[in-house]
């Protein structure tokens, strides 16, 4: 299991440097990463947090924590946690579309959309495309042509947030087809792919 050995290392070294230097807040931030790619969310979470106590001014740019929030079902700390995210970076298609997603599981979906905030700028053509699925503006195969157009990337994110989307609309075995797909057929070095891959873990997708 290379991804796992991996992250275990990775995981091993930054155990080491808060080892010794147990004050830097942006230590615990990345080994909380590794702890949600190698989904162990609670403890992703305490590190999180222990970064917020080590200094308040990273509350807004605690982004994995909102991911971290949904996986345990903490979905209106997810939606605050998006919320101040989204102060000081409106423009991000991926904060607005998670904050819907939290949305979705709390009041559902149709509620959900009804409140999906604007995003006008983001630079990445299709996830102005994903966001357009989410307001109901354009269909699933758009989505999907796009993120062709925009090769294993494109072809990744179109795939992840189809199965997003059809989780908060409650279709499972559409979800599972597109996050496993995600997961499985399109691997990028991006923290997003191992999230695909924790999806797939937690929900018993293999």
């Amino acid at each position: 299991m290379f991804f796992s050995n991996s992250l275990e290392a990775q995981l091993k070294q930054w155990h080491e440097v808060i080892c010794n230097q147990p004050q830097n807040p942006n230590a615990y931030i990345r080994r909380g990463m590794v702890y949600f790619q190698l989904a162990k969310i609670d403890e992703s979470i305490q590190d999180f947090d222990t970064a917020e106590q080590l200094d308040e001014r990273l509350k807004p740019y605690l982004w994995q924590r909102g991911l971290s929030y949904y996986y345990v079902e903490r979905f209106a700390e997810g939606v605050q946690q998006f919320e101040i995210d989204l102060t000081v970076n409106a423009q991000d298609v991926e904060e607005t579309v998670w904050r819907y997603l939290c949305m979705a599981r709390l009041v559902g979906a149709k509620e959900a959309r009804n409140s999906l905030l604007t995003v006008k700028n983001d630079p990445r053509h299709f996830m102005q495309i994903v966001y357009n699925l989410f307001a109901g503006t354009c269909t699933p195969n758009d989505v999907l042509n796009v993120g062709q157009l925009e090769g294993i990337k494109g072809n990744f994110y179109s795939h992840l947030y189809l199965g997003l989307y059809y989780e908060a609309e409650n279709n499972l075995d559409l979800a599972k087809n597109y996050i496993v797909k995600a997961a499985d057929n399109y691997k990028i070095d991006d923290y997003m792919w191992y999230l695909a891959q924790v999806h797939k873990k937690l929900r018993g997708w293999v």
